[in-house]
């Protein structure tokens, strides 16, 4: 992957830090120097702690785990920030500082620093500063980023998410995806009226309606046929959240995957057990308890449901071409679906 050298890591206080680890970088690739913050619960942090699995690059950098609530205003915390007592199965604590919340992290990389502190956020332990927390760009360099460090021939080092041949139909893609899918549950569901809500949900339908021709013309097992590709991983991110939270919590209930698109369901199943990264870095506790418990405005009371049950299906058919495509007919849906490029 080509990257701007020129363009700062780090503007100014209130953007965020865009750095690259390559050869010849400020950030070069090395085994052990560098720090990944997620939360298992954000589907944006899933998109590179997913590559950092896949690039077979979880010895080489470590991770972090926030804990999924509460939130408030100091951010997201780690186990202990609030005493002994304060635990939670599956985060960790602050392996590099200790320290009890984020925001302390990304204030060692700028005292004065006015964004949000989310995840995924990356570390850079020799130069003691901050590498990148945008996850489109760590979705796209670390496929490349760490390769000399890699293994020669190995199927980590060859696994390449965004190839030649395909790029043109995965730009196309993305942009509908990442704006009217994994941006749209939370269009839909922070909404703060009605008019507002519809404006967001129909689109989401139309992107989901939209992915199931998708996969079903191209044969599977993934997204463009054999190819596992970043529209994978994408739309993997919200999709595994669907059913269990955003159907309920985001009021994005005009249908769920389990039941209104089987094939997304196909191809979502055999990526969580059948493709290595996938189940391992997908905590449906963290991802259920926190949009239950850290937006308080949509759900006050904090309650989290114990459905749907399972979580995910088990039982795989990757006979796409006979499975008949599901849609949402919702007749705002289906005009919205129009607008998309032709699958």
């Amino acid at each position: 992957m080509e990257y701007d050298k020129s363009k700062p890591v780090h503007a100014n206080p209130e953007d965020g830090w865009h750095g690259v680890v390559a050869p010849g970088s400020r950030f070069p690739p090395e085994s052990g120097r560098y720090h990944l913050y997620i939360g298992y619960f954000c589907p944006f942090a899933h998109r590179a702690n997913l590559v950092r699995i896949l690039k077979g690059l979880d010895s080489a950098i470590d991770i972090s785990v926030v804990k999924a609530y509460p939130k408030g205003e100091a951010g997201w915390s780690f186990p202990g920030a609030k005493g002994p007592n304060d635990t939670y199965e599956g985060s960790t604590s602050d392996k590099l500082f200790g320290s009890k919340y984020l925001h302390e992290v990304y204030f060692r990389a700028d005292k004065d620093y006015k964004g949000k502190y989310s995840v995924p956020f990356l570390w850079d332990i020799k130069g003691d500063t901050a590498v990148n927390n945008e996850s489109l760009e760590l979705l796209r360099w670390l496929q490349t980023g760490f390769n000399e460090i890699l293994p020669e021939g190995s199927p980590e080092r060859n696994l390449n998410l965004y190839p030649e041949h395909l790029r043109a139909k995965i730009d196309e893609v993305s942009k509908w995806m990442t704006r009217d899918l994994n941006s749209g549950v939370y269009k839909a569901g922070f909404a703060r009226d009605q008019a507002t809500y519809e404006q967001g949900v129909i689109p989401v339908f139309a992107a989901l309606n939209q992915l199931e021709q998708l996969i079903h013309k191209n044969g599977g097992p993934y997204i463009l046929g054999k190819d596992l590709t970043e529209l994978d991983i994408l739309a993997y991110a919200t999709a595994i959240r669907f059913d269990v939270a955003y159907v309920q919590h985001f009021k994005c209930n005009l249908g769920t995957i389990r039941g209104d698109y089987p094939v997304i369901h196909e191809w979502l199943k055999n990526l969580y057990w059948n493709v290595k990264g996938f189940r391992e870095t997908t905590n449906f506790k963290h991802i259920k308890e926190n949009y239950t418990k850290s937006h308080h405005d949509i759900n006050p009371l904090a309650i989290t449901p114990l459905g749907p049950y399972p979580d995910i299906e088990s039982g795989v058919d990757l006979e796409f071409g006979n499975i008949k495509p599901g849609v949402i007919a919702h007749s705002a849906v289906l005009e919205q679906q129009k607008t998309l490029p032709v699958v």
